[in-house]
């Protein structure tokens, strides 16, 4: 199988892509080629125009991914010059029937269509496979939103009370691009015993796999919705550091489904409980779409289970 994974630079959408097309890997032999786009309105003028420059020396794709509101006249472009499926990772800013598949975040209230997949959360590429030391807990601090806001005091008092609560654990914690640059000069006052300061900038791009990995727990400020989702799915027991919602929408409606299912706790919740919702090894939305996809289009060959080796991505 033949898969170009269109990218727009952003991190988060390239994750969304890279999760599915692990997955994909994992059922199917599978060549990627990684390909970076430039504006929509080239998009738009390629698509009109039947043509794909980016593509032009490639093989011919059998699936085509993106995710981002840059990629989808590029998707368009790509599927009317070369052919193949065209997969679009998001609510799309363009019509629905436009792409043959549509993976949707249930939380955006995706329309009934066969061509449409209501997805929890956005995908990503983490397993639940690892060590799971009960003994360990990784904390991951977002920062100020337009979902959230952001009150230093109420999320220290939070922490000091976890790491007094439960002196046996050891804890990671490490922050993100946008937490105040004060926070952990906050933080470092309390003095926590059990608990190791990791900041962004010392951190690399599959460090947070590998420590979810390590981790039963894994505690998540509520703006962090993608860590949350990735918690979940790296087979981690999920607590929310709790912040004060800017009002409702779909990022926390997203959170509010995941607490009703019981499959996230509150902090509030676990001081009242005094434990959290066990792991869930069956929850991983890139395996799910990717079997849905096999399924629809490409039936699996004798002898084409076992994993594949390495394309040029």
């Amino acid at each position: 199988m033949v898969l170009w994974r269109l990218t727009d630079g952003k991190r988060g959408h390239e994750n969304q892509t890279l999760g599915l097309e692990k997955s994909l890997r994992r059922k199917r032999h599978l060549i990627c080629h990684e390909i970076p786009v430039s504006s929509p309105g080239q998009g738009l003028l390629n698509w009109a125009a039947g043509r794909f420059p980016e593509g032009q020396a490639l093989p011919r794709p059998d699936l085509i991914l993106g995710a981002g509101h840059r990629t989808h006249f590029h998707l368009l472009a790509a599927r009317r010059s070369r052919g193949g499926r065209a997969v679009v990772l998001m609510q799309p800013s363009l019509p629905l029937s436009l792409f043959d598949l549509c993976l949707i975040p249930e939380h955006d209230k995706p329309p009934v269509r066969n061509n449409v997949l209501p997805t929890v959360g956005v995908l990503n590429g983490l397993g639940s496979k690892g060590a799971h030391d009960v003994s360990r807990s990784l904390i991951l601090i977002g920062g100020p939103s337009r979902h959230h806001q952001w009150r230093s005091g109420d999320l220290l008092g939070q922490l000091q009370a976890l790491f007094e609560s439960e002196p046996e654990t050891v804890f990671t914690l490490t922050t993100s691009r946008r937490t105040p640059a004060d926070f952990l000069e906050s933080l470092e006052h309390l003095d926590p015993n059990n608990c190791r300061l990791v900041p962004l900038s010392e951190t690399g791009p599959e460090w947070v796999a590998e420590q979810l990995s390590r981790s039963a727990c894994a505690w998540v400020t509520e703006d962090s919705v993608s860590m949350v989702y990735e918690s979940l799915t790296a087979g981690c027991s999920v607590g929310l550091l709790e912040m004060t919602p800017s009002g409702v929408g779909r990022v926390t409606g997203g959170i509010e489904q995941l607490v009703r299912r019981g499959w996230v706790n509150r902090f509030a919740d676990w001081r009242r409980e005094g434990r959290l919702a066990g792991p869930r090894d069956d929850f991983n939305e890139a395996a799910r779409c990717a079997e849905e996809i096999i399924e629809r289009w490409f039936q699996p060959m004798q002898g084409d289970a076992r994993p594949a080796g390495q394309g040029p991505c």
